[in-house]
């Protein structure tokens, strides 16, 4: 997935710029599930058990490419509001440096609120993702390619 704010901090303040916009809960789910329906296709073949990212109840494949001066990462998930989640993460990520993916916590979370909102289930899955990121910038950053 491309990144559609110059930086990954820019990212995350427009995220939480859009998610202030709602009011409560349900509307904020809403918009996380139509986040969900943005990420970009993801071939058949690639659902594999390997590019599965294990810690997650919900089926979730994720691909990385690139070194670290860039890596893209595409992803998919069965469910509706894991899919809003990883594109969240991916619209922070994806398309930035190793050096960069490893200097920006993702505090998007709680200034959206979504670590009190989530269930244990879906807050593992989403700290699986986030840590699948943040090893595979540092493997880049050591030069080792993504998997």
């Amino acid at each position: 997935m491309r990144p559609t704010e110059a930086s990954a901090a820019e990212a995350q303040a427009a995220i939480a710029d859009e998610f202030a916009f709602f009011g409560d809960w349900s509307e904020r789910y809403q918009y996380l599930i139509d986040l969900g329906r943005k990420l970009p296709p993801f071939p058949e073949d690639w659902k594999t058990e390997a590019n599965r990212l294990l810690g997650c109840q919900s089926k979730v494949w994720i691909v990385a490419r690139g070194d670290a001066g860039e890596l893209d990462f595409d992803a998919v998930s069965d469910s509706a509001i894991v899919s809003g989640l990883v594109y969240l993460a991916l619209r922070v990520y994806s398309g930035r440096s190793a050096a960069e993916i490893l200097a920006t916590p993702a505090d998007y979370i709680a200034a959206i609120g979504l670590s009190k909102h989530l269930s244990p289930t879906r807050s593992n899955g989403l700290a699986a993702l986030l840590q699948f990121i943040q090893d595979t910038a540092r493997r880049a950053a050591d030069g080792i390619p993504p998997r």
